[in-house]
Order: structure tokens, then sequence, then C-alpha cells
């Protein structure tokens, strides 16, 4: 995944210079969207995965499920 972040990042430096031939925009832009795809099912995999461990007031250790808040979500950025 580090791999796809590190391509997405050059692509939007690459798109913000805005020195590319409108052809080349378009495919760099189309890789773009691909990969936000994949990093965003990636982190949906991952988050879903996580589990907080939870220390109760009398002790005991629970484990919960780990969801962002709506607002925390990498979702909403995109």
């Amino acid at each position: 995944m580090q791999d796809a972040i590190s391509e997405l990042e050059r692509i939007v430096q690459a798109l913000e210079k805005g020195e590319l031939p409108i052809e080349e925009s378009i495919e760099y832009f189309q890789r773009g969207v691909k990969l936000s795809k994949y990093c965003s099912k990636k982190l949906d995999e991952i988050e879903r995965k996580i589990t907080m461990l939870i220390e109760e007031e009398d002790g005991n250790i629970r484990e919960e499920v780990f969801a962002l808040k709506e607002k925390d979500s990498i979702n909403d950025e995109l």
C-alpha cells in the first residue's frame, strides 16, 4: 500500500504543476483514481481488523472492534 500512496503523491505533484499534455494528464488522473480507490479499500480492510483492548472500571479487559468516527474517516477527505 505504501507504494501506491507514493505513486499517488507523484501523480498529484505532476498534475499540480500543470505542465503535462492533456492526454497524459488524463492518463495520470485515471491512474490516480484507481490508486485512490485501492488505498481506500485497503484502509477499510485494515480498519475492520483492528481491535482495541479496553480496561473496564472493575479491572477486566475486553476487546472492542475499532471504528473510526465519521468525521475521522479518510473517505471524507477523498
